[in-house]
């Protein structure tokens, strides 16, 4: 298959996946209170960021709660939804883009909290939004390899640093239409933190089989997003017309191997409705096979994908065929499918 990287699975599945939402509603009414005089002066209509990205709220954490924190609570109800001890945990992978220091691994304090064994391995795995994706492929290669039996997946994401030090540069009074609409994709961003559990199938016949997908790479656009704690700097045009060529050619080479045109539903990376209206027409996708859930969480990074699988979880049934879509800055995309 030319320009998509295949990959398939014999003996690996989605034991659980779980979520946890971060408690502090903060509205995009609110930020456009603390952006109102630059709002004014710059031109801008009201409710921007609903108008839009569709996105009327986030979620930040409680005080005292950090991000990681937030993953071990996820890991734990995954790993009791699974009904898999701690002890048989041969793999941790953490894929949160959000960290307070380069080492060691966010992983290891996850490890930890979680009283995985030492035989456990334990890492970080970042390739932006499309981690979580990333992280449950590798984690199936080496089920279905035999080097492991059981591995988890977590991640934890904190929007609200970023956001505070983006929404001060944005007070200022020397800035500029350019400097807004380039720090824009960081207001839509939100917190929030999810785990999944993956198992060999024959040793767990009722489990969701992970079948398999394709990931394709359109790395000339590596410099369209790039993030860092203080805040993030992205040309939401290009990013939003490069991730959307780079799902249509994955998507149409795929299609005579995968025939993924009737699916039961699309759980995709959640980016702001443009992002999402323009996957569903450009592919030919059934909104109503497209759960939403960007404009109560926002953009939750690498999390936002699984917690949305996470929510839809308790309405899917047996054989349905579920397609996760994700895009992450670089740009990377993945299409994995799961039988549930």
């Amino acid at each position: 298959m030319i320009g998509n990287a295949t990959f398939r699975y014999s003996n690996t599945a989605l034991l659980s996946v779980s979520s946890v939402e971060a408690p502090t509603i903060v509205s995009s009414t609110d930020f456009d209170r603390r952006l109102a005089l630059t709002l004014r002066r710059l031109k801008f209509p009201p409710k921007l960021l609903e108008r839009v990205a569709g996105i009327t709220h986030r979620r930040w954490w409680a005080p005292g709660t950090s991000f990681d924190d937030a993953a071990i609570e996820a890991g734990a109800k995954a790993l009791a939804e699974s009904g898999i001890e701690a002890s048989e945990v041969g793999l941790l992978i953490n894929t949160s883009v959000t960290r307070r220091n380069l080492e060691p691994s966010v992983a290891v304090k996850i490890h930890h909290g979680l009283s995985l064994p030492t035989s456990a391995m334990n890492f970080d795995l970042a390739n932006a939004c499309l981690g979580f994706v990333n992280g449950m492929t590798l984690a199936a290669n080496m089920i279905d390899s035999g080097q492991i039996k059981y591995a988890m997946i977590v991640n934890g994401e904190d929007a609200q640093a970023t956001q505070e030090a983006t929404l001060a540069r944005l007070q200022r009074p020397e800035t500029t239409r350019e400097d807004f609409n380039r720090e824009f994709a960081t207001l839509t961003l939100g917190s929030g933190a999810a785990a999944a559990v993956l198992g060999p199938v024959d040793q767990h016949p009722g489990a969701h089989r992970i079948v398999g997908g394709v990931m394709r790479a359109g790395t000339e656009h590596h410099e369209l997003c790039v993030g860092g704690i203080d805040g993030m700097a992205t040309d939401t045009r290009g990013l939003l017309d490069g991730g959307l060529q780079l799902v249509m050619d994955a998507w149409k080479e795929a299609q005579p191997e995968w025939n993924w045109g009737s699916m039961d539903r699309y759980v995709t990376h959640q980016v702001s409705n443009a992002y999402t209206q323009a996957i569903i027409d450009a592919i030919d996708l059934d909104p109503d096979k497209v759960p939403i859930t960007f404009p109560h969480w926002g953009n939750v990074g690498p999390a936002s994908l699984p917690m949305t699988l996470a929510a839809e979880a308790q309405t899917l049934e047996t054989g349905n065929r579920v397609l996760c879509m994700g895009v992450g800055s670089g740009l990377n995309t993945a299409m994995m499918e799961i039988v549930w």
